[in-house]
């Protein structure tokens, strides 16, 4: 009898080596592993990966590169939409998790498996991520897992895979590291209390530079077209900044936000190209779009950073609030100086041929030429009209 084909979303910790080894070797299915690098595994890293799959025994592994895809579809609008979760974390890792689903459920779907595995436990937003993308997109598809299941723990874990031979450097890190283009989370003990917080040595990337160094960072309609002068794709141009900035330490804090499943998470980050990305193109936006333009597109971009976390990138609405945040980027376009610090950076100002604060019209305190005194008087009278009435109706003063 040929065997059930199932795919494993595969990252090569030890859940998902688990899951390899267990759902082919206890529960005989034909297990395809895949590996879905959103940005965060170099070539080397991937041919780790893919030799650990082999030795544990899958029937064949997969990678698939979605960066590029993960860039449009999603950074992109997380770039126009300012989009900083609780005012702090860029989604990293929630948003990378929609499209590493999204292409293992497309494998599954190519490749006629009728089963889909991952290795998430039930205490965390992933297994919810996963869930939904595999139901939504292959209905008909047994979604298998594990480690939530069973409720292992990861000396259970261990223990099996030793007794199977399989050899590896198994020690609990200090630190669980989850690295994509569009930053790197870090959880630790320290996470999961209130009062603590992460060490300088938890975070991945150590300040090797000192002093004060200048950036400039140039847009076309939203999208990052050019570092310190130099014009580029925006995905090089994310890894260029990340790889510049990262060297002061820039982009560290911790998230602390309400989960899927209704318990508070805490989550340690760096994300030195992110932060100075959407902090360097908010202020452009300031300078070129209006106060209407930018109060809506920040209600909206809200709700597309919340839906987005929790998993909701194929609700229809998303194609509409994307649609509405690029149309509002057509004149966000200009440079951006940006000074970088050990720690610190700082947005200084910007250069834009869209910049409404035109001295042609004011100058902001100091004198104007589109309007007079008289004009003022007039349009203060009409604008307290209605709280004047309200005042002297109510004897109110």
């Amino acid at each position: 009898m040929s065997k059930e084909k199932l795919v494993l979303a595969f990252s090569g910790g030890l859940d998902t080596s688990y899951c390899a080894k267990y759902l082919s070797e206890e529960k005989g299915y034909e297990v395809y592993s895949v590996i879905v690098n959103t940005g965060g595994f170099d070539a080397e890293e991937v041919r780790e990966i893919e030799r650990k799959a082999y030795a544990l025994g899958v029937h064949h592994h997969e990678t698939i590169d979605v960066t590029d895809e993960y860039y449009a579809k999603c950074i992109k609008y997380m770039v126009f939409g300012n989009i900083l979760k609780n005012n702090t974390y860029p989604l990293s890792v929630s948003s990378e998790r929609v499209f590493q689903a999204i292409a293992t459920v497309e494998y599954a779907k190519k490749i006629g498996a009728g089963y889909i595995a991952h290795g998430s436990t039930g205490a965390g937003n992933d297994q919810v991520r996963f869930d939904l993308i595999f139901q939504i997109m292959m209905p008909s598809v047994k979604v298998i897992t594990p480690i939530r299941d069973m409720k292992l723990s990861r000396e259970v874990e261990i223990e099996y895979l030793k007794s199977k031979g399989i050899e590896d450097n198994w020690v609990k890190k200090t630190y669980s590291i989850n690295k994509g283009l569009w930053g790197t989370s870090i959880g630790g003990r320290e996470t999961l209390r209130s009062d603590t917080w992460l060490p300088n040595d938890a975070y991945p990337s150590q300040a090797t530079k000192s002093g004060e160094e200048m950036l400039s960072l140039g847009f076309e309609k939203g999208e990052l077209a050019s570092v310190n002068d130099t014009h580029t794709d925006p995905v090089s141009a994310i890894r260029q900044i990340e790889a510049i900035a990262s060297a002061y330490a820039i982009g560290r804090d911790i998230h602390v936000g309400d989960t899927i499943i209704g318990i508070k998470g805490r989550v340690g980050f760096e994300a030195a190209a992110p932060l100075i990305i959407i902090k360097g193109h908010h202020l452009l936006e300031k300078h070129v779009l209006t106060k209407w333009q930018q109060y809506w597109k920040e209600q909206l971009a809200n709700w597309y950073g919340m839906l987005l976390h929790e998993g909701q990138y194929l609700e229809p609405v998303m194609r509409n609030i994307e649609k509405f945040l690029e149309d509002s980027q057509q004149y966000v376009t200009g440079e951006v100086k940006i000074a970088l610090r050990p720690r610190q950076f700082e947005v200084l100002g910007i250069s834009s041929e869209h910049d409404l604060m035109n001295a042609k019209f004011a100058k902001y305190g100091e004198e104007n030429t589109s309007f007079s005194g008289e004009d003022v008087i007039g349009f203060t009278k009409i604008l307290s009209n209605q709280m004047r009435i309200y005042g002297a109706v109510n004897k109110e003063w």
